[in-house]
């Protein structure tokens, strides 16, 4: 230690002996400082968790980008795939040819009866195709069954469609894999219509209401079941969700100009939009944090504060002599300006080495959170190490290190040298 300590500059070497003077009281203060940094980068650092978990959820569920007719989402339509693309290949071959994208998947959104033969029950339907669970990837959580065979594969039997139901929806209709349900919607034209499907799976989407009513079948069969070659939107999938915006200003760019083979417009809208609980998550959170960081300021301010007003005080006539050899005021302040930023400096490594250590051990640690309010399934603790928030908060501390030190230094520096002199 003495010898690393030998090379630091005369300045810094000087301001840390002048801790040592109170070891026990800077120690006292750079556990404070540690705990304050650790405590904002491990909760910012949880809060980053949180949102990129959220928002790679949401964007494999709903699509990076979603294409549909102007205002599909804010109106109802009147019958089903009123409003819906008609004549897609064109638009689907115009995606596929961007690097960024992942796939282009159809989906058809209706809504019906669904029954065992004995009880009925509203459900809320999504016609897709077998690639549609490569993009959900580790956010389909399946319960039994399996997903939804390739309908041009050899595995798949026309004369069983297949169906996948939430699993409180099985639950409540007694079904389970294996077993037939028939499903009763209103076709595009205003008639009924009703198929038959034989369960082949079952799944969560860790939100009870919807695991109450969703379920998915093949868009062939859904569109069998409309009686309409429509599909309600296209969902864009990505490789990278940092992409969304870049490519969102590109496709508008591209479809205004394409020469489309329909009468109707195209909207493309980004998950943002469609991501109301990452939303408010987020702004919950912010809100948390800011307050937390506000509280966590306040406490080394004040724990700064007391310990280099106790410092100036306990050195006064150190500054009384220190002012009659010549020394300029500004200059004793820097003194103990260099005091507090060492404690700061230090506070800060420190903090944010047990941040580290600790994100380290979560990934060894299976570390399970509550289910959050309205879901099912928990989720696994895991904090994101930052240089970036690490970075903020190290500034922030500092900043408020150095305050502290200047105010208490400024009031020192002020009394006359002969009162200083002879202070006891």
């Amino acid at each position: 230690m003495g010898k690393l300590i030998s090379l630091l500059p005369y300045s810094l070497r000087l301001a840390w002996l002048n801790l040592l003077r109170n070891g026990r009281r800077s120690a006292l203060s750079i556990l404070i400082i540690t705990i304050a940094v650790f405590a904002l980068t491990s909760a910012g650092g949880f809060g980053l968790y949180t949102y990129d978990s959220l928002k790679e959820s949401t964007a494999r569920d709903t699509g990076h980008l979603t294409l549909s007719q102007p205002g599909y989402f804010e109106s109802d339509e009147e019958m089903p795939l009123s409003n819906g693309l008609s004549d897609t290949s064109e638009l689907i071959r115009t995606m596929m040819k961007y690097d960024e994208v992942r796939g282009v998947q159809p989906r058809i959104d209706f809504t019906g009866l669904i029954s065992n033969g004995v009880k009925s029950t509203i459900f809320m339907g999504t016609g897709v195709n077998d690639r549609e669970f490569d993009m959900k990837g580790p956010f389909l959580d399946m319960r039994s069954g399996k997903t939804l065979t390739d309908i041009t594969s050899s595995r798949y039997d026309v004369m069983e469609p297949e169906i996948m139901l939430g699993v409180d929806l099985a639950r409540n209709l007694n079904v389970s894999v294996g077993d037939w349900v028939t499903l009763l919607a209103t076709t595009s034209e205003g008639a009924l219509n009703a198929f038959d499907f034989k369960v082949h799976g079952t799944y969560s989407t860790g939100v009870p209401e919807l695991d109450k009513r969703q379920l998915y079948i093949h868009i062939d069969s859904a569109q069998e079941l409309l009686l309409s070659k429509k599909v309600s939107t296209l969902s864009v999938f990505l490789f990278d969700t940092e992409k969304t915006a870049e490519l969102h200003q590109r496709l508008d760019q591209e479809v205004e100009t394409m020469p489309l083979a329909f009468d109707y417009d195209i909207e493309i809208t980004p998950w943002q939009e469609r991501a109301f609980f990452y939303n408010k998550v987020k702004d919950l959170y912010d809100l948390i944090f800011g307050v937390m960081g506000f509280v966590m300021g306040l406490v080394v301010f004040v724990a700064l504060f007391n310990t280099m007003t106790m410092s100036v005080t306990e050195r006064t006539r150190e500054i009384g002599t220190l002012s009659a050899l010549g020394s300029y005021p500004n200059e004793i302040i820097h003194s103990f300006l260099r005091e507090a930023g060492l404690l700061a400096v230090i506070g800060v490594v420190l903090g944010a080495v047990i941040t580290a250590l600790t994100t380290i051990l979560l990934l060894v640690v299976d570390v399970q959170m509550p289910p959050p309010p309205g879901r099912t399934d928990g989720y696994p603790l895991n904090i994101y190490f930052s240089f970036e928030l690490v970075a903020y908060a190290g500034f922030g501390v500092v900043c408020i290190c150095l305050l502290a030190a200047y105010l208490s230094a400024k009031k020192g520096v002020k009394k006359p040298i002969t009162e200083a002199l002879i202070y006891v």
